[in-house]
């Protein structure tokens, strides 16, 4: 019977780019920024890599959707090298493939990397009427803001929340995010944004503002992995582990069946029972340092919270006003600024959760350095709601 990857794999290095409109920069630029990190942070050669994930959704470098770009970008001559793609869940698809590698014994040593260049494809996060200079630019399951403000629809009409409330609720998640992300260099967004100019801010698809919304960046990230006994061969001390990684994708029953209420993401919920049983976690709010979850929109962090098991039904506005999830919470949540302040390139979002959770657990957060964190959870949400596939990791000290 399968037993699991807890504790079979471990980081021996990351690396993350700058994220924001890299105008002066190439996916190819993106790739090698983060790469050069991870190698730098792993200590090791190129050539000690055995296997390699390149994770990328949107970007135009692709040739005929293959890992040829990041292969060459990256000089990792002969070794396989494999392109996933899974919505929003692209980087973390990455990392599992590398993880799941390593934790077979196929590969010793194996890169996940993700990127995405999505400024210079015009792409806006909305579907358009006509085909522009990145070809087949729409999104199949319709606009975003409007399948996550569906959301925030079911969540009032279950819980019986008054719009006033729940728009209270969102602007402080938003904020929140905000105040983290001034103190990252790495963030596209750096800026503080009152709570005031937050809940005023243009409509987008009600009840989801501008500053409800993740923005569209350009960004790439990269983690190497190994077995927790060649990384302290190779004169690793404080190791980060990974305790589990799960994946939960729609059979469309969401859109199909009766059998939702719209008020919640049920994929969130199956990825996050399975990697709570692999990872050994009994009470997620108790057990766990910090997250970083999929704030695409701040009703779908809100909602999310409830998804994870770390708030009670219905309970999730009054935990966020709180402050419990703020930076000096109980439970830090998006302690780098999260979407919010990061943007979605899609292949690169998932490694860029697990960076900054490898990052704080290793004490190595500068300004933003939560105290003594000790296991981190990241989650990915792809698709809408009704229909696509989350993504759950969960990363420890050893």
């Amino acid at each position: 019977m399968a037993s699991g990857i807890k504790d079979k794999v471990a980081i021996l290095g990351m690396g993350c780019s700058k994220f924001g409109e890299r105008w002066e920069a190439g996916t190819v630029e993106l790739l090698s920024e983060a790469f050069e990190e991870a190698l730098a942070d792993a200590g090791i050669e190129r050539s000690q890599i055995d296997a390699a994930w390149y994770g990328s959704a949107l970007d135009g470098v692709n040739v005929g959707n293959s890992a040829i770009p990041a292969s060459t970008a990256l000089r990792l001559d002969g070794i396989p090298v494999s392109r996933v793609e899974n919505m929003c869940a692209t980087g973390t698809e990455a990392l599992r493939g590398a993880t799941y590698a390593v934790a077979s014994g196929a590969c010793d040593i194996a890169l996940a990397v993700g990127a995405e260049k999505l400024k210079d494809t015009g792409f806006g996060g909305l579907p358009i009427p006509y085909k522009g200079t990145f070809n087949d630019l729409w999104l199949p399951l319709g606009s975003a803001p409007a399948g996550f403000a569906q959301l925030a629809s079911g969540y009032r009409s279950k819980h019986g929340i008054s719009m006033p409330d729940l728009k209270t609720a969102m602007a402080h998640v938003s904020w929140k995010s905000h105040e983290n992300g001034q103190h990252n260099p790495k963030a596209h967004l750096r800026v503080s944004v009152p709570m005031e100019k937050i809940l005023n801010a243009p409509m987008i698809a009600e009840p989801l503002g501008l500053f409800d919304c993740c923005g569209v960046s350009d960004g790439a990230a990269a983690a190497i992995v190994t077995t927790p006994e060649i990384a302290r061969s190779l004169g690793k001390r404080d190791l980060v582990t990974i305790k589990a990684i799960q994946l939960s994708i729609s059979a469309g029953g969401e859109s199909s069946l009766s059998t939702w209420d719209g008020s919640h993401v049920r994929n969130t919920r199956n990825a996050a029972r399975r990697a709570y049983a692999e990872a050994g976690i009994k009470d997620p709010r108790r057990e766990l340092s910090m997250m970083e979850v999929h704030d695409c929109f701040s009703i779908t962090e809100l909602v999310t919270m409830e998804d994870l098991g770390v708030s009670e039904e219905g309970q999730a506005p009054r935990d966020v006003l709180d402050g419990v999830f703020d930076a000096d919470g109980a439970l830090p949540c998006q302690i780098d600024g999260g979407l919010k302040c990061f943007g979605h390139p899609i292949g690169a979002s998932g490694l860029r959760m697990a960076y900054e959770t490898y990052m704080q657990l290793l004490g190595r957060a500068g300004g933003r350095q939560l105290s003594s964190p000790s296991i981190g959870l990241t989650h990915n949400l792809g698709g809408v709601p009704y229909q696509g596939v989350a993504a759950i990791s969960i990363l420890g000290l050893a």
